[in-house]
């Protein structure tokens, strides 16, 4: 990856892409989910503390050998082990499910290995099987013969795996191959060997299994992810105006008729309610829109907004860390942080709640039904009244109460012919200076 970033924890829709197969894992409740962490093993750890164990392989001796660095951590368990990989991140829970379901068949294989058919089988390993599935041979592409790299029956990586029967295979391992590596796939050859013979389940969708190694592939990884749940979202009712522009996070929530107009970006933890709509150019993150609200084009929801029904949010208007209440509208050019906007409040254009004064954040409390007019800066801390008008151009500083009219404007001078006499003395000037 070119990256100071570890591998697994580069994202994907917002999201560490170990994050998404251990959420895929997650739905089969586990009894332990232990990653096998080796170079910036820091970075691993602390992203993921709290939903896994950790086991270190120290060198990388090859897939086989990074498998059991986990044998302590599964001392004494007998359950079915799942072998999966951090930088494949769409395997999907219900082809996880179908590999155990195959473990426990009636002919008992003490392992299953995950097959796919790719367009280009490349340097990929291959299995070679009967047509019941029963695995033959297992070979590495670099040590495959002719006749064997003309299969397109392709090995994952992914295996699900007896777990009474694992680590004895393991520790049987060489490393007498082209690499010097102890490969995960001799255990399926010396359990054949064995008279035990291992079974495959294949994957209809190779792109489930797609592994992720540089910038290009995941960025293919980003626009797959896109592209599916472009689909999703309109399959549940979302009208996407532009699908190819908008963006998804992936935890965006859209609830049913939704509008997204072209080039709209969800950032995560982004909920919209029912019957909105999120005009185009606009960005959200972290943001809460309820029934019937509309945003943009060209708004910026920031994390803690949170608009209340039909609340509108104009062009060029950002929100961050505030409430706008049920219909209350902020329609060009604003600001509001810290905020608590009441219900039918109107925001005038240029408005700003000015939240910070160098060292802390301070709250602006406006009232339902209040009016702010245009190029207001409000004063934070600061709480304007319900009904409350404040006059276009004020700088607010002190509390505004109900039904009050406040009016913060320097005297207006007129003094005529004085622009006439100052461009007559700043022509003669100009005209010397030549």
């Amino acid at each position: 990856m070119k990256s100071a970033l570890h591998k697994v924890l580069h994202p994907i829709a917002g999201r560490p892409m170990i994050d998404h197969l251990l959420a895929s894992a997650a739905a089969l409740n586990p009894a332990r989910t232990i990653v096998v962490t080796g170079d910036l093993r820091e970075q691993v750890e602390r992203a993921l503390a709290g939903k896994a164990d950790f086991a270190l392989q120290d060198r990388q001796l090859g897939t086989g050998h990074a498998v059991l660095q986990a044998r302590e951590a599964l001392n004494g368990f007998t359950g079915d082990v799942l072998i999966l990989y951090g930088d494949v991140p769409f395997l999907r829970s219900a082809t996880m499910a179908e590999m155990q379901q195959r473990l426990h068949a009636g002919d008992a294989p003490p392992a299953v290995v995950l097959g796919f058919r790719p367009d280009d089988t490349r340097s990929y390993g291959r299995i070679i099987a009967d047509d019941d599935g029963r695995i033959v041979k297992m070979v590495e592409h670099k040590d495959a013969s002719e006749a064997e790299r003309a299969c397109n029956l392709c090995n994952s990586g992914v295996m699900a795996v007896r777990g009474e029967a694992l680590f004895a295979l393991l520790d049987r391992v060489g490393n007498d191959n082209a690499q010097g590596e102890y490969y995960l796939p001799d255990i399926v050859n010396l359990s054949t060997a064995d008279g035990h013979a291992c079974a495959v389940v294949e994957t209809a969708d190779p792109s489930e299994v797609a592994g992720i190694n540089s910038r290009a592939e995941l960025a293919d990884a980003e626009s797959q992810w896109q592209q599916f749940r472009r689909a999703e979202a309109m399959a549940a009712g979302v009208t996407l105006r532009a699908p190819e522009t908008v963006f998804f996070s992936w935890d965006t929530v859209l609830g049913e008729d939704v509008v997204v107009e072209p080039n709209v970006v969800f950032g995560p933890g982004v909920t919209v309610a029912a019957n909105a709509t999120i005009r185009a150019f606009s960005h959200l993150e972290g943001a809460q829109v309820g029934e019937g609200c509309e945003v943009g084009p060209y708004a910026r929801l920031r994390p803690g907004a949170v608009l209340e029904p039909a609340a509108k949010i104009g062009n060029f208007v950002e929100v961050k860390n505030s409430t706008i209440g049920e219909g209350a509208k902020a329609n060009h050019l604003t600001y509001l942080g810290d905020a608590m906007v009441g219900a039918d409040a109107n925001i005038g254009a240029g408005t700003i709640t000015c939240n910070y004064d160098g060292y802390f954040k301070h709250r602006t409390v406006i009232g339902e039904r209040a009016f702010i007019g245009s190029n207001s800066a409000l004063i934070a801390p600061l709480k304007i009244g319900a009904d409350a008008i404040v006059a276009a151009g004020s700088a607010v500083t002190r509390d505004v109460g109900d039904g009050e009219l406040r009016l913060v404007r320097g005297e207006q001078l007129v003094k005529p012919g004085w622009a006439d006499r100052f461009h007559d003395a700043m022509k003669k000037k100009k005209k010397e200076a030549q």
